[in-house]
């Protein structure tokens, strides 16, 4: 009788560069399982109606690739504790095959699975992390990883890339009842789902010249400068590898490539310091910053939230979050340094909202960003550094074209005033069709004084600790 074995998909939702779905197509018979949660899908930090709608599709779109090759997905709803046990069961597998975590709470669900599995003699065999370079591999002249980005960057990128694995040829194994994908809510994806999706703006970013031009374009907040693949990389429907073979890894790459490998890089660090130090999840990783006395003011949240701050570019990014699921990364950085440092709003109030509106929501990449901002994680910003929203729009979106595309009240604002807006006299404002107060808010914070008491407040916890 040929094995049967279990692929539990998770964060992997492709059929080629799997080592789990090749390992199992080599061993035999195949059944391929995904489980909805509804511990985690119930949590606080999944509740993005775009990114369910994302993962939905995804899900078909793994399922049409696998009857492609003559199975299916099976989907079933529950505690995977007992639902990939059960399931197992019931397609007589002798070994169950998943591709590992690096937060805390998937670590743990997978050992309790496995516990689970082991005590009902199915054999496991998880598979590594999706990564490029796995935690183990580089602990650093310290032996617990690194602390910094530029020595975990020199290291990591002269690495090899893994060398492409395609799909199986076929895939067989025993029919089993599956809930079907109305286990998740129905909705409207913000951009194709699935590993061809992945595949395609991948091949279209890197033929276009985009990934060439990168590096000169990628802060411009509004060109499309930027890959758009985190929520591809976030749901496994594409690999770090597979970005860097398609960027000419193995070989020396020109420096807009190299600037995008090395923000996948980033990703990763972020990823290997999660596994390394699961309290950051939760916690400031410097001790000395986990006791800033935050405001916390539910008004002023709400105002950033929907974009209601009164400086542009904050405001612009906030509304391009609720309407598209993502942000421009120097417009996330902007945002987030507004309300940690202006508004004195705890980073970790802004890092769960993030996470439940962002289709490409990753917990350590997420977690690493705002830490970052907020000046309390590894290799973070001095906390003295405060963003400044004005200087930052003059900068990166000159023309203003980015404010006034998610903000329409400022259409007609002269190109004078268009980060500042307040500043035009009332006739002005009454020709630009844009009253401050009633049609656009006014300042809520004056940004000069709150990064001087930001700075005070972040000293005064240091003094405190």
């Amino acid at each position: 009788m040929s094995a049967v074995t279990l692929v539990w998909f998770r964060r992997d939702l492709r059929v080629a560069d799997l080592p789990t779905l090749t390992l199992a197509a080599e061993r035999g018979e195949v059944v391929c399982l995904w489980v909805a949660d509804p511990m985690i899908l119930g949590r606080r930090h999944h509740a993005s109606p775009l990114r369910l709608a994302f993962l939905r599709d995804g899900l078909l779109a793994l399922d049409r690739e696998l009857r492609a090759l003559g199975s299916s997905l099976v989907i079933r709803s529950g505690d995977p504790r007992s639902v990939v046990a059960q399931v197992a069961t019931e397609v007589g597998a002798d070994l169950v095959t998943w591709t590992g975590e690096v937060s805390p709470l998937g670590q743990a669900r997978d050992r309790d699975v496995e516990v689970v599995l082991r005590s009902a003699g199915v054999a496991v065999r998880p598979q590594p992390p999706d990564l490029h370079v796995q935690p183990h591999e580089l602990v650093g002249s310290s032996g617990r990883g690194y602390l910094v980005f530029t020595p975990f960057w020199r290291t990591w990128s002269q690495l090899p890339v893994a060398p492409h694995i395609p799909a199986p040829s076929s895939l067989t194994g025993p029919s089993v009842a599956s809930d079907g994908i109305d286990v998740l809510p129905d909705g409207h994806a913000p951009l194709p789902a699935g590993p061809a999706a992945a595949r395609q703006a991948i091949v279209a970013f890197v033929g276009s010249g985009a990934a060439d031009r990168y590096g000169e374009m990628r802060d411009a907040v509004a060109a499309s400068g930027t890959s758009h693949l985190a929520a591809y990389l976030r749901f496994g429907m594409c690999t770090a590898a597979q970005v860097g073979r398609a960027l000419g890894l193995p070989g020396a790459l020109g420096p807009g490539r190299l600037a995008l490998w090395r923000q996948l890089c980033w990703r990763e660090f972020y990823a290997h310091h999660l596994s390394r130090v699961p309290q950051v999840a939760r916690a400031a990783l410097r001790e000395d910053l986990r006791n800033i006395a935050w405001e916390n003011d539910p008004d002023q949240i709400s105002a950033w939230r929907e974009g209601r701050t009164g400086y542009p570019l904050v405001d612009a990014a906030m509304r391009q979050l609720a309407e598209s699921g993502w942000v421009h990364n120097r417009a996330r950085m902007v945002a987030a340094s507004f309300l940690v440092k202006d508004l004195l709003v705890d980073w970790r109030i802004g890092e769960t909202i993030f996470m439940q509106g962002l289709v490409d929501g990753d917990p350590a990449n997420n977690n690493g960003g705002w830490q970052w901002v907020a000046g309390t994680g590894t290799d973070a910003a001095p906390y003295f550094r405060v963003l400044n929203p004005i200087l930052q729009a003059k900068r990166f979106d000159p023309n203003g074209d980015y404010v006034r595309r998610y903000i329409p009240q400022l259409h007609n604002v002269p190109a004078k005033w268009i980060f500042e807006p307040w500043r035009m006299s009332a006739a002005e404002q009454q020709a630009a069709g844009c009253v401050i107060g009633s049609d656009y808010p006014a300042p809520m914070v004056d940004h000069a004084a709150a990064r001087v008491r930001a700075i005070a407040r972040y000293e005064a916890a240091r003094r405190t600790r």
